[in-house]
């Protein structure tokens, strides 16, 4: 033995120490733990007289101007008793939430020792395990916080559930009790809200949709996305099979057969903008809300929505659109704030997100993004190009009508929408400019590297296009859009408020400025007349080819819309164009979306128009056109035909701290470089 090796007749006291306060904690944690649940417990009413809960009207949705949009509440509540209850809808369930149920005592030592090991390998608590009698405690007496306090809890309350009431109790105590999404509060209420059936009337497929939705209702809720209900139905029903609940030719028959759901679940007239609830649910979750805690915590959750100008638009879409389909986003470009969401005519018959999830092309509501490629690269409004029949290395792109001006300043080719001139226009700054604005101004969707994009051939969202030209409103910056403002308890607490808008410098100021004095004419004298609001807008319309899509996108200094129209399955829709039905929208939602904030202009530095008198459009034709080889040659060289007495200024706003401007860009050669100004740094944005 070394003169360093403790004899080992001796022990290490400091070891003994530690270990002795290691007990001592633990002791201490568990006696504290073990005390604070039992007091909790006597705060609470008697486990056997719980039998009659009842759920309350829970969490409200509310718009920003106080109007209850949805409240998550039972259509219609059924205590139902276990003998009443299917054997199919119970033995699914089992199956599917806790197969080991009529063996344990309240938690399941298997599970929980699995979810251990998943917990401490992601160093968090994700893994439940949680029994048919541990949710039921939840449920009735905790909350739905992922926390080790909440898992103590949810045990000691499950056991003491499990001495007090029978196994088949239990049962009927979660299966009236269970939210089953779509506000359906225990299975007798999801069997009429998903299929308009008393409980005894469903098939085994339609038991196992209804079981396999506790875990995520909005996930798997045929509503929402039908493929996936189907699939957890199926895994649902395997599971049945595995544990001989069901036979093998059972099993067969409820896979093949069809979803009939009811076509108008009563419970979504609790739903005034459901598109944009939606949305704003996913919002939620992304806070770290569970479906669950949302639907169940009794909270009050304001939204930024304007429910004045949501229904403004929802009436305009009804009256107009006809058998076709639209959608409608507002929002504030200051902000972020979502004041319009309509995803599509009729919720009920399609849940299909054509806000966020439809891309189709937007025609020449493109153009604006080639015309602030030219800006950035130094043209100016006033620049000259010719309106006439081109060829560029094949490409013939002709106007609407074959109707052509002749030689133009770029503003009115914008403002009367020049196919011709967008073209000239894309092959003099390149392709790889308009999409690298596009890009950053917030366009993700493929982009085809192509020139036709000049005149709107690639697909888009709503939802981004509408962000995109928020950037011209305020100045060139991105601002993403947000649903919720605040959510507080049952109490009154705020849990949480909605931070200071995030934004990101994405276009020059002066870029905007030009754009914005371009895009005012097409509204004031242009071909998006017909959505004057009487006040300072700037907008574009886009028509598709064939009237496929018609598009209308706007803005104020203060609020930003985007209207699409047209049909799911791109056909043609007839004499619908951007200026038609889509304006109209526009106009309705507009009217109203900024009522609050008065007539004000852009805060910009005055943008100075000069007039000029185009020639009489002349019809040309392609055998007219071209008729002997030409290709095109950008106007570099041409100059502009300005007759002072002709020549007058259009004001965009004269701002309280004019910025200094280089006016170069007005003369008629295409200067070499850009000429922008230095911009000075946005202040941050409150809410």
């Amino acid at each position: 033995m070394s003169e360093f090796e403790m004899p080992r007749k001796f022990k290490n006291p400091k070891k003994n120490s530690a270990w002795k306060q290691f007990f001592v904690m633990l002791f201490s944690i568990m006696l504290a733990g073990f005390i604070g649940v039992n007091l909790y417990l006597t705060s609470q009413p008697p486990i056997q007289h719980l039998e009659d809960f009842k759920p309350n009207v829970v969490t409200k949705i509310y718009s920003a101007d106080e109007e209850v949009i949805k409240t998550f509440t039972a259509y219609k509540f059924e205590k139902v008793d276990i003998k009443d209850v299917p054997d199919n809808i119970k033995n699914a369930i089992v199956a599917t939430e806790d197969k080991n149920f009529y063996h344990h005592h309240g938690y399941d030592p298997i599970g929980v020792a699995r979810s251990m090991v998943v917990n401490l390998t992601t160093g968090g608590l994700t893994q439940g395990a949680s029994t048919i009698t541990q949710q039921l405690a939840r449920i009735l007496f905790l909350s739905n916080e992922k926390t080790f306090d909440r898992k103590i809890k949810e045990f000691i309350v499950a056991a003491r559930i499990e001495k007090t009431l029978p196994k088949d109790k239990i049962l009927e105590m979660y299966l009236n009790n269970v939210y089953l999404g779509s506000g359906a509060y225990g299975v007798a209420g999801a069997a009429q809200i998903y299929f308009n059936k008393p409980l005894k009337d469903l098939t085994l497929a339609e038991c196992a949709l209804i079981a396999g939705l506790p875990q995520a209702p909005s996930v798997y809720s045929p509503y929402n996305n039908k493929k996936l209900a189907i699939e957890r139905r199926n895994q649902v029903l395997g599971r049945m099979l595995k544990m001989r609940y069901i036979t093998k030719e059972q099993y067969k028959q409820a896979l093949d057969e069809q979803l009939r759901l009811n076509p108008n679940p009563s419970i979504y007239s609790l739903n005034r903008a459901p598109y944009f609830v939606d949305f704003a649910m996913k919002e939620l979750e992304e806070l770290g809300f569970d479906e669950t805690e949302i639907s169940q915590g009794g909270y009050k959750v304001v939204t930024t929505l304007n429910y004045a100008a949501q229904k403004a638009a929802e009436d305009s879409v009804n009256a107009q659109v006809g058998n076709r389909q639209a959608a409608v986003f507002s929002f504030s470009p200051i902000t972020g704030e979502i004041y319009v969401y309509i995803g599509g005519k009729n919720y009920f018959k399609s849940q299909y997100d054509r806000v966020t999830q439809s891309v189709r092309p937007p025609g020449s509501a493109f153009k604006p993004f080639v015309y602030a490629a030219a800006i950035e690269k130094g043209w100016g409004p006033n620049d000259m190009l010719e309106d006439t029949p081109v060829n560029i290395n094949g490409w013939k792109p002709h106007n609407y009508n074959n109707r052509y001006r002749g030689q133009m300043p770029l503003y009115m080719g914008l403002m009367l929408s020049s196919n011709v001139m967008a073209a000239r226009l894309i092959k003099d700054v390149g392709v790889r400019s308009v999409i690298g604005i596009a890009r950053s101004l917030g366009i993700t969707t493929p982009i085809e590297y192509d020139m036709t994009i000049a005149l709107g051939s690639n697909g888009v969202k709503l939802y981004e296009m509408t962000v995109a030209y928020g950037a011209f409103a305020n100045g060139g910056f991105k601002v993403k859009p947000y649903a919720i403002e605040r959510v507080e308890t049952s109490r009154g607490k705020v849990i949480y408020q909605a931070p200071k808008t995030r934004v990101m410098k994405v276009l020059n100021l002066n870029t905007a400025a030009v754009v914005t004095a371009m895009l005012k004419t097409v509204v004031e004298n242009g071909t998006g007349r017909s959505a004057n609001i009487g006040k300072p807008a700037a907008g574009k319309t886009g028509t598709t080819d064939d009237s496929k899509d018609a598009s209308f996108y706007g803005y104020t200094p203060d609020v930003v819309t985007g209207v699409w129209v047209g049909n799911d399955d791109n056909s043609q829709m007839g004499s619908v164009y951007g200026s038609t039905i889509p304006a109209a929208i526009w106009k309705a939602a507009m009217k109203v979306a900024t009522q609050k904030f008065g007539a004000s202009d852009f805060d910009y530095p005055s943008i100075e128009l000069k007039r000029y008198a185009t020639g009489a459009a002349k019809t040309i034709g392609d055998d007219e056109a071209f008729d002997k080889p030409k290709t095109d040659t950008p106007a570099e060289g041409e100059a502009a035909v300005d007759n002072p007495n002709t020549s007058v200024q259009q004001q965009q706003n004269t701002a309280p701290n004019p910025v200094s401007f280089n006016n170069t860009f007005l003369e008629p050669a295409k200067p070499a470089a850009p000429v922008n100004p230095p911009v000075p740094p946005m202040p941050a944005m409150q809410r």
